[in-house]
Formats: C-alpha cells, structure tokens, sequence
C-alpha cells in the first residue's frame, strides 16, 4: 500500500508517522522513494512540516487518536496501512472503556503501537511481562504502598491513575507482538486474581479478556517452539528481522531461553565471513562475535520475524550457505 501510494501520487510530497514495518530495507525503500518520515523532537512526533493537503501514510502499528484527529485537521489524505490486528486490540479497549474497565496491556509503553492503543483507552495500566503483572495482582490481592506502586509504573500509567479505584474492574489486552504464552499467562493470572478476590459469581463484572495476538506473529513462534523441540536439534539459530522489531526479539528469546546458540540479524551483511557476525544480543547494542560457525555438517535453524521480507530471508541464506562452501542447484 505505501509503495502504491507514490505510484498513485508521482508528484504529491508524502509523509509516513514512523516506520512502516521494522524492517530497516522496507524502510530505506520508501526513504528511496522520497517518502518524508515524520521526525521525533524530544520524544514528541514534529507534524509541522506536514502541509495542508498533503499525503500521509499511517503504518502497521497504526496511529493515535490525537494524530489522526491532528492530520484530519489539516485535510491530509490519508492512507491507512495499520494491520487488523491492531485494529482488533482497539476494539478490545474501546470495549474496556465502555463497560467501565481499566485495560491492562501487556506491551512496552514507548513501542508505537501501545502509545496508539493507549490512545482508545480511558483508564490503562502498561505490564511488559509476567513479574509485573503478578506485582499488580499482589496489590489488587493485598494492596499496598500506592506511592511505590505509581513509582514502579511511572510513565506507564495513564494520567491520575489511582491502583485503589482503577484495579476494581480491568480487562487484559496485548501488543500484538508479545510472547503469546506469556499474554495467555498474564491473562489467566489476572482472571485467577479477580475470582479470588470478588468471587466466580462476580467474575464478569470485574473482568475482560479478548484474544489479540496476531496469527503472523502466534505462528511463527508456533514454529520456533516446534524447531528447539525437533528430534535432531540445531547447533545454532539465525533469527532475522529488524532490530526493533518486538516479534522478531521474541523468536530470539525463545531460542536463547531453550539454551541455543542464536543470533539475531537484520540482513544478509551481517554474515561477515565465516569467523566474524554482526548481531544483536537480547537487551543489548549491536555487537560482533567470531568463532560463530562451526566447521563440518551443521544443523542451523532458520526463522525471520512477520516484517522480514522473503527476499532477506533468502539473501541471508544464500550467504550462509556460500560461507559454508555449498550452492543451490538449479531446481532448489
């Protein structure tokens, strides 16, 4: 849709609210195509070099209320790219808000998509995993230091958010990129939490849940979790997709956490030679690591994140195999 979009308007000037996908040649293609990316001044989107009338794309991960209210202002042309499954974890939240419930959302509170989600919400509450939401069902449970509590979620909460009075009645939703296992178990947990302190009779009046992780997201972890149990087990992982990309972090997760050698990459290149990768580690900057591939008959496990195109896939396995001493025939 976005690259139809400068076919459609050869000669418009066309800006895009951040990154289509995080997929850093997707990204570099529209950059190419002399699509403006909306810049960040502290921390804040900078609109003002949008002009009257002009196109805008809103990407994957959609937008905020108060963007589209600003862009609709402005009489932009709008083109919507945000996946459905985002569109359905608004709709969860809208469903929050209506009957009363505070959403609370398994995400990362700075990740885009959550900030335009939060945006649908009233009362919200952000929990990056399972430690902190078993923190907020200890308070809803045992209560607590509510100073410490808006302390320990600062930045994560929305504005005047009190865990005495917004905690009675919440309802789970999720990034659309998270682990799904752990989305399941914060789900239940909060479900569990809010039967034993109202009563199962009361459940439906305190509590809400909707299943919104996205099936590219949920299969492909499907897939990983079916690799690190496979009956001939690989000697390393390669995970590619872009480095800010939430879903591709967490195939790379569940590797490290089966106990595999695994590297993240975000494209071909980064297969240096066949003693040095460029890759990033789980919470950490880009590194270089040697010794990386081991020689003789290898088993290496393959999987990309749901903004990886084929084509990297693909380059990034040519690259291996070349490193390797291999070649495709003609018919593979």
């Amino acid at each position: 849709m976005a690259y139809e979009t400068r076919r459609q308007f050869p000669n418009r000037r066309i800006w895009i609210t951040n990154e289509i996908i995080h997929n850093p040649s997707v990204n570099k293609n529209l950059r190419d195509m002399d699509v403006h990316f909306v810049q960040v001044v502290d921390g804040q989107k900078d609109f003002s070099g949008v002009g009257d009338g002009e196109v805008v794309i809103l990407p994957a991960f959609g937008a905020s209320v108060q963007e589209m209210k600003l862009l609709n202002d402005r009489g932009a042309i709008i083109v919507d790219t945000t996946c459905p499954w985002v569109s359905k974890v608004w709709n969860s939240v809208e469903k929050h808000k209506k009957d009363g419930h505070t959403s609370i959302v398994h995400g990362k509170y700075k990740h885009e998509e959550t900030i335009a989600t939060l945006s649908f919400a009233d009362t919200y509450l952000v929990v990056l995993n399972l430690e902190e939401a078993q923190y907020v069902c200890d308070y809803i449970l045992h209560g607590g230091d509510k100073e410490v509590f808006l302390d320990k979620f600062n930045n994560a909460h929305s504005p005047g958010f009190d865990p005495d009075v917004d905690l009675v009645r919440v309802g789970v939703a999720n990034q659309t990129t998270m682990l799904k296992g752990e989305t399941e178990a914060i789900g239940k947990l909060v479900e569990r939490t809010m039967m034993q302190k109202h009563g199962t009779d009361k459940l439906n009046e305190h509590f809400m849940s909707f299943n919104t992780i996205c099936d590219a997201t949920q299969e492909r972890q499907d897939a990983m979790y079916g690799l690190v149990k496979a009956k001939q087990p690989a000697d390393l992982m390669l995970v590619i997709g872009g480095y800010n990309s939430s879903n591709t972090t967490h195939l790379h997760e569940i590797a490290i956490d089966k106990g595999f050698v695994s590297f993240h990459v975000d494209s071909a290149e980064r297969l240096i030679d066949a003693t040095t990768i460029s890759h990033q580690p789980l919470e950490k900057g880009e590194t270089t690591s040697t010794d990386w591939l081991p020689d003789g008959p290898i088993v290496v496990g393959v999987t990309s994140g749901a903004s990886t195109p084929d084509k990297i896939v693909e380059q990034t396995i040519l690259r291996l195999l070349e490193l390797k001493g291999e070649s495709l025939g003609a018919n593979n």
